[in-house]
């Protein structure tokens, strides 16, 4: 039978009969599938209310990073994530920040932007004026939407009109500015959207389009600031954490790796905690490109005592209720873990970590390389893709470190040596 995915109703069979079609498209043996359809601390019924079309789970390794004090708060960070190093890494470099302190971090309100795509408007300017006379209408009739939010102390707080120009032609933007609380927002703003849209459309005489919230959350941003003592970290990791930002803050195809650094730490946090990491990547590097030229997200100088001094900024959309942060059984042990009492909390721990894990590369890539570390824990991996298994594991991954061939075909040629030597 020829292969094909256009399959009729895929989403209405049993998952059972998703998974066979599946096995059978892509030639999974037995132990393929039952791999892909192991629970673990998410049961499969829950998992097929969260994504459409389940066929099976994708486990991630679960680290905790320690070390941090924020606010003068001693913090323990899950992260979950897949890439070696980082979870090591960003516990040093909170070691290293502790003797300073720590991390001193703030967020502002949460606030969210939603817009209202308008179209055909043949007086952008004077359907502005009306649009903005009717102001407490329109935040009243958005605010009827979540009523608990606003009891909270949250709801439609502001209202903003633009004209866009564009090569569809003008288009008026009409922006909603929400104060979420504790969640994300992305429902609440949403529904908001859609509820006012009928009016602003009849006010604007034009056509609605788009009712979506941005992912540009720079009214919610987060920030953070470390002293990293000289006579701790040496006067030339120091010197050489400043000549890597100088290169970050003068060449964007640097500082867009120098981001991703740090986005490696803020993202696992968010993973392990149930939030929305497509959104906060979205966030952060439109955030970093806001001037027009991309730039990194951290800051690196040195203070009067010649101590290395660090901060960030940037926008994290993060919630602890709705969503993943409150279904997924593993993100509410994780954020339980982590202890943080609101959205705001977790923004400021987030972007602490951000910055550990900016200095932690930085420091890395200054003085002995990115790699030396970083391979060490590859090699690791490397083994287990050559078949080896528990001691076997670090047997040949630790031969490799030392010949510094971290390679699947020189793991095959160990795993080999040392089954033969055992026999």
């Amino acid at each position: 039978m020829e292969k094909t995915s256009l399959i009729s109703g895929f989403y209405r069979l049993p998952l059972e009969e998703r998974l066979r079609i599946v096995g059978e498209f892509a030639g999974l043996t037995g132990e393929e599938m039952a791999l892909l359809r192991a629970e673990g601390a998410l049961p499969i019924q829950q998992a097929e209310r969260m994504i459409e079309n389940v066929v099976g789970f994708m486990p991630l390794p679960l680290g905790i990073a320690v070390n941090f004090l924020v606010n003068g708060k001693p913090y323990m960070v899950p992260m979950a994530l897949e890439e070696p190093s980082v979870v090591a890494a960003a516990s040093h470099a909170a070691k290293l920040a502790a003797v300073r302190g720590g991390f001193q971090a703030e967020a502002s309100e949460p606030i969210m932007i939603g817009q209202i795509q308008v179209v055909g408007v043949r007086e952008p300017l004077e359907a502005s004026k009306r649009i903005m006379a009717e102001r407490e209408a329109i935040l009243s009739l958005a605010n009827s939407v979540d009523p608990v939010l606003v009891r909270l102390g949250g709801g439609a707080k502001g209202l903003n009109v633009k004209v866009l120009p564009s090569f569809r032609g003008p288009m008026l933007i009409v922006e909603l500015h929400v104060d979420c609380r504790d969640a994300m927002g992305a429902n609440a703003v949403n529904s908001m959207c859609e509820a006012v849209a009928p009016l602003v459309e009849k006010l604007a005489e034009g056509r609605v389009r788009l009712r979506i919230l941005s992912n540009l959350a720079d009214r919610r941003l987060a920030r953070a600031r470390v002293v990293m003592d000289r006579k701790t970290v040496g006067e030339d990791v120091v010197e050489g954490v400043l000549d890597a930002y100088a290169f970050a803050a003068a060449d964007p195809y640097r500082a867009a790796t120098h981001n991703k650094g740090i986005m490696n730490g803020i993202v696992a946090v968010a993973l392990a905690t149930g939030n929305d990491t497509r959104a906060l990547e979205a966030g952060a590097h439109a955030y970093a490109a806001r001037t027009g030229r991309y730039q990194p997200l951290t800051r690196w100088e040195k203070d009067e005592e010649g101590n290395l001094v660090g901060s960030i900024e940037l926008p994290l959309a993060v919630g602890i209720i709705g969503g993943a942060t409150a279904s997924h059984p593993i993100a509410k042990i994780c954020r339980k873990i982590l202890g943080v009492n609101s959205a705001r909390e977790l923004a400021e721990v987030m972007a602490a970590v951000g910055l550990a894990q900016n200095f932690a590369a930085l420091r890395a890539l200054a003085t002995e390389g990115i790699q030396r570390g970083h391979m060490e824990l590859h090699a690791r991996n490397i083994a287990i893709m050559a078949g080896a298994k528990g001691e076997l594991v670090d047997l040949v991954a630790e031969r490799m470190v030392e010949e510094r061939k971290i390679r699947l075909d020189r793991a095959q040629e160990i795993l080999k040596e040392i089954t033969r030597g055992s026999q």
